[in-house]
């Protein structure tokens, strides 16, 4: 229905108690609704709370009616909101209370469904030139020289034009010399031969609009095969002649809506091709110059840090020498890249960060830094490096030594402060000596951990034992448990090297000198607190008389046999004259021989005994605060423990720390 009758229910007659009414309708589309109230008699109350009518367009309340209103103000306040959007829709209801003091006749409206003139009632309907009225629609239309764009409502001109081909000619803005049409979007299109480049001469009348503050409104842009030049506006034209540097060119000019500016001309012709002194970034050429012609030669260095790349792998020159073709380009042409310093060798338990970056990049001035990855080990060397322009990661004082996560010695997490009394020894507790290795089999005896690879013991503790079968046991006070414990590690040796100048053995019985020999473990330790290594001494430092140390054992006790606990003393360096007199052996009867690779030591009622061969010595006395902690000895030999000398000797350690280091160095790097 495109028109009809709306009313209340009994109208004219009265409408009764509790009556209601419930209309809707919905316009075409490119049409509206509306309703024309022609009568309106209701009963009055505060806010239309008794008897009402409401009107809702697509949904939403626009009005709501009650009381008595002449035909007059019907048209003049009322009707002219009862109108519905384009296509969309009204609704009515009517409502009455329970009772009214006097009976009203109700309401009348008349509905029509009309054409929406889009074009006179419709601001915004997007026709920029001619809007043209149908009945439920519109379209819009172009005067002469235009044509409607894509979207059926911009008009636009349609000024491009390929001139390929043309070695001089004029491009200008559409209706030169008056005043450029609206939303234009023109291209022209400007290509000559290879070895030519196009020459753009501006006439100085230039004038493209642009905002007061400098941005450009409407544009020219110059787009060449080398990229998209800045977007040119204002009054000021390009300098002539501009030059291009190449031989294909793209000019776009574009408007908007508005605007009376004149626009721009232009004279194109073309020159011979030359090369720019920008052969690649990251460079500078010799000799200088603004611009080459063909068969010039220059000498490309490339920046410190950066060097040629020649078919896509990098040289170690940088510098190069290139000509200039025809067609304006450089041949040879190696892009100068930033030297790679590639990953470093990281240390053994060392972690290498990129400082200041997530990314691996390791190119020149790219920085790394080290840390070791457990707090049992610590760095030795410098921790920050840089990629240097030589393509070598240095550090800041100059080094390019990678440095390395050494491990942290002599320095127990649990300390002993007793001063107990091996022979009066005292029972150590878990951690307290952590470098002290027990040796179970073929001959028991003990070893000291020096690094988280290398353990040192006394030599005639592993003499004839085959490379491959000792098995040693650190993390442990109690040897009973060294094959059941999970506090136990065991460690299988891969290599036993003995001093090259130990003779003791069926040779010589009474010499122990040089008795010492290095462990290699078969696998690296996990370093804890209760499996640490000790440090090495100090080159030339020196045995004092009197000087305290510790030694440690599960050897013989003053009960004479082998003690389950490992048993620590402290005790003191003797005099030269007191070592220098041996004991004899008790089946020659002929003195021990003293050398200057030991010392001895000892205290009343306290000494290392039989079975704590291999064990270590170590200085200062283990106390609360005096680490680190030094291996000065290796429990050697001694007078029969059931003598009660006190005195033992040891393998003086600092006098074979040239024999350790080179002996490890040599292992290590074959």
């Amino acid at each position: 229905m495109l028109l009809g009758w709306v009313k209340s229910p009994g109208y004219p007659t009265g409408y009764l108690p509790h009556a209601s009414l419930n209309w809707s309708r919905c316009a075409a589309k490119g049409h509206t609704l509306s309703i024309q109230l022609m009568h309106l008699d209701l009963e009055d109350s505060q806010h239309c709370d008794n008897d009402a009518v409401k009107v809702f367009s697509n949904g939403n309340l626009i009005l709501v009616l009650c009381g008595k209103k002449g035909f007059e103000e019907l048209q003049s306040s009322v009707n002219p909101l009862l109108l519905s959007s384009p296509g969309g829709c009204l609704s009515l209801t009517f409502q009455s209370d329970y009772s009214n003091t006097k009976r009203h006749t109700g309401f009348r409206g008349f509905y029509t469904d009309q054409d929406f003139d889009e074009c006179a009632d419709d601001p915004n309907n997007g026709c920029t030139q001619f809007c043209h009225n149908y009945i439920g629609g519109y379209y819009c239309s172009c005067r002469h020289g235009y044509q409607l764009a894509r979207d059926k409502h911009t008009c636009t001109v349609s000024c491009g034009e390929d001139l390929s081909g043309l070695t001089t000619g004029v491009v200008s803005s559409p209706s030169w010399p008056t005043s450029y049409a609206e939303n234009a979007n023109c291209q022209y299109t400007l290509s000559v031969e290879a070895t030519l480049q196009l020459e753009l001469h501006f006439s100085q009348d230039f004038d493209v609009e642009q905002s007061p503050d400098g941005q450009c409104i409407d544009s020219l842009t110059i787009e060449t095969l080398s990229g998209t030049l800045e977007p040119l506006c204002g009054r000021t034209p390009p300098p002539s002649p501009f030059l291009t540097h190449s031989h294909h060119v793209q000019l776009r000019f574009t408007s908007d809506g508005y605007g009376t500016n004149k626009g721009f001309t232009l004279h194109f012709r073309t020159t011979d091709k030359v090369c720019l002194a920008a052969v690649t970034s990251h460079s500078s050429v010799t000799p200088p110059q603004a611009e080459y012609r063909r068969g010039e030669t220059v000498t490309v260095t490339c920046d410190l840090g950066y060097v040629a790349n020649t078919q896509g792998t990098q040289t170690l020159s940088s510098q190069y020498v290139t000509t200039c073709q025809n067609t304006g380009e450089w041949t040879p042409k190696y892009i100068c890249e930033p030297v790679n310093c590639g990953l470093p060798d990281i240390p053994e338990k060392g972690i290498v960060q990129l400082v200041g970056s997530e990314n691996p990049y390791t190119q020149y001035k790219d920085q790394i830094q080290f840390t070791c990855s457990s707090k049992y080990y610590t760095l030795e060397g410098d921790a920050t490096y840089t990629c240097s322009a030589s393509g070598e990661w240095v550090s800041g004082g100059g080094n390019m030594q990678m440095p390395k996560c050494i491990e942290v010695c002599g320095k127990p997490e649990k300390h002993s402060a007793s001063a107990g009394r091996i022979l009066g020894g005292k029972d150590a507790k878990m951690g307290e000596i952590p470098w002290h290795l027990l040796i179970k089999e073929p001959s028991r005896g003990g070893a000291s951990l020096i690094s988280d690879r290398w353990a040192v013991t006394a030599a005639h503790v592993v003499e004839g034992v085959e490379e491959s079968s000792l098995r040693l046991y650190g993390g442990l006070v109690d040897g009973r448990t060294a094959h059941t414990s999970s506090n136990a590690v065991a460690m299988d040796s891969e290599r036993i090297i003995i001093h090259p100048h130990y003779i003791k053995g069926a040779v010589e019985p009474t010499n122990f000198d040089n008795d010492i020999a290095l462990i290699r473990l078969s696998s690296r330790v996990n370093l804890g607190p209760n499996i640490l290594p000790i440090c090495l001494p100090e080159v030339n430092r020196g045995m004092v008389e009197n000087e305290q140390g510790t030694v440690s054992g599960w050897g013989a006790t003053e009960m004479r046999g082998l003690s389950a606990i490992l048993k620590y003393a402290h005790i003191g360096v003797y005099s030269l004259a007191q070592c220098e007199d041996t004991p004899h052996t008790p089946k020659s009867n002929k003195r021990m021989i003293f050398s200057d690779n030991m010392f001895c030591a000892g205290a009343e009622g306290k000494d290392s005994c039989r079975r704590d061969s291999g064990g270590p010595f170590v200085s200062p006395m283990l106390s609360e605060g005096n680490e680190p902690y030094y291996l000065s000895g290796i429990v050697s030999w001694g007078p029969p423990c059931r003598e009660r000398q006190y005195k033992g000797y040891y393998t003086k350690v600092e006098n074979y720390l040239g024999w350790i280091k080179e002996t490890i160095d040599s292992i290590e790097q074959s």
